[in-house]
């Protein structure tokens, strides 16, 4: 039903997707793609004001999930393409500033943009103690708190996205903040005097 090949819900239709994709089948990614490519295009057109640039990632996404569909580990779908689209937001942009730099030095030095709060955010996430420690807990704890942290999804837009009851987003979504505490104290132990 809705172009789904499975009746067992979305989340099972994409596991049935990604595993044909894994194996060669074209006809199985363009329908990965007519399936997500729509809201996934329309969240990364909220955090990028350049429609090119947002056709693109969105293209580098499903050629990503062409190369890498072997690799998925069977959490959520829609999780998953969000973590390579958002991560190839941040590659856009990082090359698009190493291109503005480059035309800076053969031309009249000129400011650069500054980042935005969500690309400093952004990067935080990718590279900084909170990335690292959010990938130390289990991918479908690290899926609520990205869905709902980072992109400020409400709990019925999170289920919706991965495809799981309101009530399993709320408990994940507290057992993840209690994971990603642990994580980070572990990352950054308190000193063994404590404060002062």
């Amino acid at each position: 039903m809705g172009g789904h090949r499975e009746d067992a819900g979305p989340a099972t239709g994409d596991a049935a997707l990604l595993r044909a994709v894994a194996a060669g089948d074209a006809a199985a990614l363009a329908d990965l793609y007519d399936r997500h490519a729509g809201w996934l295009h329309a969240r990364l057109a909220r955090r990028c004001a350049d429609p090119e640039v947002v056709r693109e990632v969105l293209q580098d996404t499903f050629v990503t999930v062409w190369r890498s569909a072997a690799g998925h580990r069977g959490q959520e779908a829609g999780g998953w393409l969000w973590t390579i689209a958002a991560r190839r937001l941040v590659d856009a942009r990082r090359a698009q500033e190493r291109a503005a730099r480059a035309a800076a030095a053969e031309t009249l030095p000129a400011p650069a943009p500054a980042p935005s709060a969500e690309e400093r955010v952004l990067a935080a996430l990718e590279y900084g103690d909170v990335g690292t420690a959010l990938d130390r807990i289990s991918p479908e704890l690290r899926e609520v708190l990205r869905a709902t942290v980072v992109d400020g999804l409400t709990t019925r837009e999170t289920a919706r996205l991965l495809g799981i009851p309101e009530g399993t987003v709320k408990s994940r979504a507290a057992r993840a903040r209690a994971e990603l505490r642990t994580a980070l104290d572990r990352l950054n132990p308190a000193p063994a005097g404590g404060p002062a």
